[in-house]
């Protein structure tokens, strides 16, 4: 277990306050414009999919997705 910590009453010094420099909520989403497909995957691929998104806690279209946009950047235009 960690050790906890003891805050006690002190003087902090000199405080100074900082700018906000976070950008609002609405330039965090990052939204493409995205086309419906229809397409038949393996089994065994989806299965993975699932999995992985599981592990790491987000869709498994997300990650199908994000391969394929990655595929497609790396080969433009062949």
């Amino acid at each position: 277990m960690k050790k906890k910590i003891r805050y006690t009453d002190e003087p902090l010094g000199r405080l100074q306050v900082v700018k906000d420099f976070l950008p609002p909520p609405e330039k965090l989403v990052f939204k493409e414009d995205g086309v419906k497909v229809t397409m038949t995957l393996s089994k065994s691929s989806v299965e993975f999919f699932k999995r992985a998104a599981h592990k790491y806690h987000t869709p498994y279209q997300k990650m199908i997705r994000k391969l394929i946009d990655v595929y497609a950047t790396h080969y433009p235009l062949l």
